[in-house]
């Protein structure tokens, strides 16, 4: 029965994987790192709002500035969550983040809505900077929080940020066919 979902050519190894991720409620294979059907995450309730700022950010003189701006209360963790009925807190929101209102930069914005709408921007884990359990953290899709600097990596100029970007959310099943396929 499982074998329905598995290409002829997929080895053991891959079939064992597959069904372990389809136990799990994943959709993506963990050898070849696939997605299956649409990936959505566990972000818990928040609003995901964005505006031009007449400012150019460093690297992108002639264009204006794309702020986004996150904002995520805290809560209790849904059964979806590491602790279901455990409360998680919210440090740091609401979050700024920065795009060059260009082309790439609009088709970027486009595509982290996508990844709003599919909860995919944010989970509840460990922050990696402070080692508090059960806060709201990232979730595998870079942002720059940084307006006007880089001292710290997270602001412009970044020439492949991108592109980088774009990568990441491609590695989510996110790419310009998914907002196609969420107006659907």
């Amino acid at each position: 029965m499982t074998s329905q979902f598995l290409s002829p050519g997929d080895s053991v190894h891959t079939q064992r994987a597959w069904i372990e991720t389809l136990h799990d409620g994943s959709l993506q294979c963990p050898t070849c790192k696939t997605i299956y059907g649409v990936k959505t995450g566990m972000q818990p309730p928040g609003k995901m709002e964005y505006h031009l700022i007449p400012h150019s950010l460093p690297g992108h003189p002639d264009c204006k500035t794309i702020r986004i701006i996150y904002s995520i209360p805290p809560g209790i963790q849904g059964p979806e969550h590491p602790n279901p009925g455990r409360s998680f807190s919210a440090r740091g929101f609401p979050r700024h983040c920065y795009l060059p209102d260009s082309e790439k930069g609009r088709k970027v914005l486009k595509l982290l809505l996508v990844a709003w709408d599919r909860r995919l921007i944010f989970a509840i884990g460990t922050s990696s900077t402070t080692g508090e359990s059960d806060t709201v953290i990232w979730n595998e899709v870079h942002h720059k929080t940084e307006f006007g600097s880089n001292l710290t990596g997270h602001g412009y100029p970044d020439a492949n940020y991108l592109d980088n970007v774009l990568a990441e959310l491609a590695a989510q099943g996110i790419s310009e066919d998914s907002t196609a396929q969420d107006k659907d």
